[in-house]
């Protein structure tokens, strides 16, 4: 019985130790990128030697995976099938752009920071990508879903965080009248294919 509580307070040690470094890293993440974050900055902050950070994580992918699952772990995604349900399409634009931009507004920080970085980072753009991309992918599916070719593109530009950011931060627009305004502009352009 002592060593199985041994190793079960060793184990238990250990995924707190691992805790610590994922969420310094996100936490380093969310202000400075993680292109720009170094081990040594991850270590410090979590009160862990640089070894000890590399016992955990021995490469800058491992670090990223479990740095991008833990920040969706604590805050999902929001999930594009819901939507369906919702028949009117402005409905469901509005109901889908809203969960959005609520979640880019949760997660603003770390969000410019890992998109800033994976236009210059191949492996901070290829996590992204196989994180963010389904996800992003299911948004633009069902909220397209009964749009003209001509609304696909306005659609688009709705979905971009930065649209979203320029409308909230530059714009200082309420996020309901974010929502409204980009659904009003989807909608009213249903008239221009032909």
């Amino acid at each position: 019985m002592g060593r199985s509580y041994t190793l079960k307070r060793r184990a238990e040690s250990q995924a707190e130790t691992r805790r610590r470094i994922v969420e310094a890293a996100v936490d380093l993440h969310s202000t400075l990128g993680p292109a720009r974050t170094t081990v040594s900055m991850i270590a410090e902050k979590a009160g862990v030697q640089r070894n000890t950070f590399y016992a955990h994580f021995p490469d800058e992918r491992s670090m990223l995976m479990a740095c991008s699952g833990h920040s969706l772990e604590r805050d999902p995604l929001p999930d594009a099938q819901a939507w369906r349900a919702v028949g009117d399409p402005a409905d469901r634009l509005r109901v889908g752009l809203r969960a959005i931009y609520d979640w880019y507004e949760r997660n603003e920080s770390l969000v410019a920071c890992v998109l800033r970085d994976a236009e210059t980072h191949a492996l901070v753009a290829e996590i992204s990508a196989l994180r963010y991309g389904p996800a992003m992918a299911a948004w633009r599916e069902v909220l397209g879903e009964k749009l003209t070719d001509s609304q696909q593109p306005l659609l688009a530009l709705a979905l971009s965080f930065h649209t979203w950011r320029t409308m909230r931060r530059e714009s200082t627009l309420e996020q309901a009248s974010a929502v409204a305004l980009m659904v009003r502009a989807i909608t009213e352009a249903q008239g221009d294919d032909g």
